[in-house]
């Protein structure tokens, strides 16, 4: 299978996008990109750091911008941060030249996964669970919009979500052209 448009990991923090996509990029042999690991390099800064430093909204506008230059590099398996897609210019953006995947999770799951990391600025906060609570449901109908929705589930292996992913992609026209046909 060859890829012909870049699909974008989109979901929750927690959601396994950035696992999930390194495996799906591996199997269809194209490179695989974080929009944080970039940040975080051209920054030389962690994401946290520059939260401290300059903010979420600073973020938020370095984050559209490198989101937008790796778009434009040709197909590859894009891993974006949970609110890289509230945007509605990076929305749009992805929808022209990709193809969303939602990593859709529910909030036991995504819990599990992000409880005790410090490395999640937006959970420094007294009660991180409800503050997760809170952010899957108001990103929730931004995700929603994702061209494709493929559920995270407990038990499921990466490989078995990439797998999910494959299939999914599969149905899409235009996405992953078959060499077997």
């Amino acid at each position: 299978m060859r890829l012909r448009r870049t699909v974008v990991m989109v979901g929750m923090m927690g959601a396994g996008k950035t696992a999930v996509g390194r495996e799906l990029a591996r199997r269809l042999a194209v490179p695989f990109r974080d929009s944080d690991e970039e940040i975080q390099r051209a920054a030389q800064m962690t994401i946290a750091e520059i939260f401290a430093r300059d903010g979420e909204a600073f973020f938020r506008r370095r984050e559209a911008e490198v989101i937008a230059r790796l778009m434009r590099d040709g197909p590859c398996v894009l891993s974006v941060g949970g609110g890289a897609y509230l945007n509605g210019d990076t929305r749009a953006l992805i929808s022209e030249l990709g193809l969303a995947v939602w990593l859709r999770a529910d909030l036991d799951l995504l819990w599990s996964r992000v409880k005790g990391k410090t490395t999640r600025p937006l959970l420094h906060t007294e009660n991180p669970r409800e503050t997760l609570a809170g952010l899957l449901e108001v990103r929730g109908p931004h995700y929603a919009q994702a061209e494709v929705t493929v559920d995270s589930l407990p038990g499921l292996s990466i490989a078995a979500m990439a797998e999910r992913v494959i299939a999914a992609l599969q149905e899409r026209p235009g996405v992953l052209e078959d060499f077997k046909r």
